[in-house]
């Protein structure tokens, strides 16, 4: 064998340890710019956060029948913009109710009555729960406040990433930062299933130690807003609301009709399916949604 074949083996396997050094140790993260959003996503690999320059939101004028509940929040969040003491939130109750339309949309409307250091949003997935202490580390000495937002937050058997939010809400040696709070929606008011702290009461030595254990997840956020099925009344006004918003002429007793007959084909009433009838009731007028 030639020297030249010694020497590509060499080059050869040198290529393969330098991958997988690069696999085992993720590049540092960049610096973040947080002048370039008001709003980002957290991306755990290679923990830095990715702007996002248009949010997927609607005018909070426009999320009717939860007003009691809307005004709770902007109020909170108002208080936490200031530097005033707040409380992190946990959204509950029925789908489709707009509990992650009401936190994007009071993030929007709190921004804008502030002239300067816009409140940031940060979007972190419910996979990522485990990173957040890293990304509490990147932003405990920005100048700006946080809301950290997690949709559809839920825990499933056999998963100890709660601890980490637990730690991180409250229980952490360094406790959340005074420029952090934190958002999150969920369908359950206890964020874990039923069935798994009935099992942790079954197979514990202390029994009541370890149910409470794991229904203290949901007493870290100060806040709990409940959100309910509407009534028939409540999902009229959310699609008489959304036709004046976008100027749809329509006859009253024929778009009560339609609007109620769609939601009877979708089994529920709620703001989700009120806007999917007004997506459909634009598509055969021939008109956009802007």
């Amino acid at each position: 064998m030639s020297e030249r074949d010694d020497l590509a083996r060499l080059n050869n396997k040198l290529d393969a340890l330098l991958a997988l050094i690069e696999r085992a140790v993720p590049p540092a993260p960049t610096s973040t710019d947080f002048a370039a959003a008001d709003a980002f996503l957290w991306a755990p690999v290679p923990g830095e956060l990715q702007p996002v320059h248009t949010v997927n939101r609607v005018d909070i004028t426009l999320l009717c029948a939860i007003s009691r509940l809307r005004d709770i929040l902007i109020d909170n969040t108002r208080r936490f913009a200031d530097g005033l003491p707040a409380n992190n939130a946990l959204l509950w109750g029925a789908r489709g109710m707009g509990k992650s339309s009401l936190v994007k949309a009071v993030h929007a409307a709190v921004n804008s009555e502030r002239d300067n250091m816009p409140l940031k949003l940060i979007e972190i997935h419910r996979e990522d729960i485990e990173s957040l202490p890293a990304l509490m580390a990147l932003i405990r000495s920005a100048p700006h406040r946080f809301i950290i937002f997690c949709d559809d937050l839920s825990f499933d058997h056999d998963d100890t990433s709660y601890k980490s939010l637990k730690a991180v809400l409250e229980g952490g040696i360094e406790g959340r930062p005074d420029n952090v709070i934190f958002y999150a929606t969920s369908n359950r008011r206890h964020l874990l299933p039923r069935d798994m702290i009935e099992n942790e009461r079954s197979t514990a030595i202390n029994p009541a130690e370890a149910v409470e254990e794991k229904v203290s997840l949901s007493d870290r956020f100060g806040l709990w807003l409940g959100f309910h099925k509407c009534s028939q009344d409540d999902y009229l006004d959310m699609v008489n609301g959304y036709v004046r918003h976008y100027g749809l002429s329509v006859d009253a007793d024929s778009l009560r009709a339609d609007a109620l007959e769609w939601a009877t084909t979708r089994g529920s009433r709620s703001g989700r399916v009120a806007f999917q009838f007004i997506q459909d009731l634009a598509g055969r007028m021939g008109r956009t949604l802007a």
